[in-house]
């Protein structure tokens, strides 16, 4: 008889932990989330929202609350060696999103409601105290109030952060270093002439040792920022903690929530030291005092066990990078872990969600490590214009990329949104994205077929893996009464535009809005073959 207590248990109730269960949740798997800490964190971390979250959480359904609660980004005042201030703003017009600035505690709130409709409520003050691999499952000792009880899941997801249970249960090793420095924060007010939405740095460098700086995100609320800097004598005291922790086998990375913040005072201190112009900090919400590692996990998983987000990868906050690549760890993961307990997909899909994630975590961590110690140099090359969006990530390297064309949007590539759609009976454009919203793959057909070849494709995959593959057919008509495919009329060409004008074209769209095939000239048997061999649908 089966025991299991859930399919899957998420342990962590942070941004990834609940886009893990949610995620999970809307593929209809059963689903258990626990959290050791009997409230949420009140600490303002992570703020930024790329642009590439901000369409994973539209095809979840919650980017319009988050966006209700949130401030847009627009660019960044850097003052740098006493130098006139200069604007460095963002434009991002050319995307669906810009760069959105959330406190994660109101980034939380948001995904909790939304777990929450599916019926699944964060079990909190519950600990993970122990954990056993076994052939078919994971038997599991969970902890609350002292007192031990016993479970077992097909599946456990560790997103239980930097120093995760989970991660050491599975003797995964988490290599790296640690920066020999400390800073703090502070959730403050600031009165002075910035415009809203423009984030703030002003730096001093020094030649043989890290830079002075401050830096101020902009936070929803008149006047709130975030405010890090430098610890005092962060240099001496950092290096000397480093050292003796590294010795002692542990390190230090995140809020050190069990010392002290630092004060008002001291936060004025460093702005009245680098400011130009004066500004008064005022109406301090909180503090922490904070340390960096580098870190990144040998692999993201072992037997039927997985981590995610800061259990997988940390390094420094330059960018804002750290909270979205973890909830695009969880969104990676979600839909393969989904068609393998549904038992619509064999286990070897699982070894993708490693390969593909632990690839972009790496070029994380190395690129917000060199640029955190390029900090307010001049000579330090500009980044790519998307490069933080995150809408450069692509899988193309992935054994879920095949390519049977050579056409603009391949297969590894993330599926670009196209504006300008029609479908009768609605008297209003659509978005690419509104189309492939949902939980499916879907194959996208430029028109070229005749009807009832899409018809016919529609018809023996849905008789082979029910609910699995959405047909879409665009091109120059919408008036097709087709009863198992969508007709999408590409009204103003941007579809042609982007993809290619080649009529019988098509793509088979990921769950994760990534392509998984592309075919010059589309075939049934191709897209069985794919769907068979390649992702291991059953």
């Amino acid at each position: 008889m089966d025991t299991r207590d859930a399919d899957v248990l998420v342990v962590g109730a942070g941004p990834v932990g609940l886009t893990v269960a949610s995620e999970l949740a809307r593929h209809g798997v059963s689903v258990r989330i626990i959290d050791k800490q009997a409230t949420p964190l009140p600490f303002c971390r992570a703020i930024g929202v790329t642009p590439r979250s901000l369409e994973v959480l539209e095809d979840m359904g919650v980017a319009r609350e988050l966006i209700d609660g949130g401030i847009w980004l627009k660019g960044t005042r850097l003052e740098t060696d006493g130098a006139p201030a200069r604007d460095v703003l963002h434009d991002f017009s050319d995307l669906p999103y810009s760069s959105l600035g959330v406190p994660q505690y109101t980034t939380e709130a948001v995904l909790a409601r939304h777990l929450a409709t599916f019926g699944v409520d964060v079990e909190r003050g519950v600990e993970l105290v122990g954990l056993a691999l076994q052939d078919d499952h994971v038997e599991i000792g969970l902890g609350t109030d002292g007192i031990e009880t016993k479970h077992r899941f097909h599946y456990v997801v560790g997103c239980d952060g930097a120093h995760s249970l989970v991660r050491k249960a599975l003797a995964i090793n988490f290599e790296g270093s640690v920066m020999p420095l400390e800073f703090m924060l502070g959730d403050v007010r600031i009165d002075w002439s910035l415009p809203r939405g423009l984030a703030f740095r002003a730096t001093q460098t020094a030649a043989d040792a890290p830079p002075d700086f401050i830096v101020a995100i902009p936070l929803p609320g008149h006047g709130r920022y975030r405010v890090s800097t430098l610890a005092p004598a962060s240099t001496a005291t950092a290096t000397a903690t480093a050292t003796a922790t590294e010795q002692s086998g542990e390190w230090a990375h995140g809020i050190q929530a069990d010392r002290p913040g630092p004060t008002l005072a001291e936060l004025q201190a460093v702005a009245d030291r680098l400011l130009e112009t004066p500004a008064v900090l005022s109406d301090l919400r909180w503090s922490s005092r904070f340390r960096i590692s580098m870190r990144l996990a040998d692999a993201y998983g072992a037997g039927h066990a997985f981590i995610a987000g800061d259990a997988c990868h940390i390094h420094p906050p330059t960018g804002g990078q750290g909270m979205n690549t973890g909830i695009q760890d969880a969104y990676n993961l979600a839909w393969k872990l989904a068609l393998v307990v549904r038992g619509l997909a064999g286990p070897n899909i699982l070894e993708t969600y490693g390969a593909e994630r632990r690839a972009v975590a790496a070029d994380v961590v190395a690129r917000t490590t060199e640029q955190s110690l390029n900090l307010g140099k001049s000579g330090a090359a500009p980044p790519n214009r998307l490069q933080d969006t995150q809408i450069l990530v692509d899988y193309r390297d992935s054994a879920l990329s095949l390519s049977k064309g050579s056409g603009p949007v391949p297969a590894g590539l993330r599926v670009p949104d196209v504006q300008g759609l029609r479908r009768e009976g609605l008297n209003f454009p659509l978005r690419l994205f509104d189309i492939l919203k949902g939980t499916s793959f879907v194959l996208l057909v430029a028109e070229g077929k005749d009807d009832a070849a899409c018809e016919a494709a529609a018809a023996v995959l849905e008789a082979r893996w029910p609910g699995l593959v959405r047909v879409v057919s665009i091109g120059d008509r919408a008036d097709a009464q087709l009863e198992r495919v969508e007709v999408i009329l590409d009204a103003e060409g941007q579809f042609a535009s982007v993809f290619g004008p080649s009529a019988g074209a098509a793509w088979l769209i990921r769950p994760d809005k990534y392509v998984g095939l592309d075919m010059e000239a589309w075939s049934l048997e191709t897209v069985i073959a794919y769907l068979q061999d390649v992702v291991s649908c059953k």
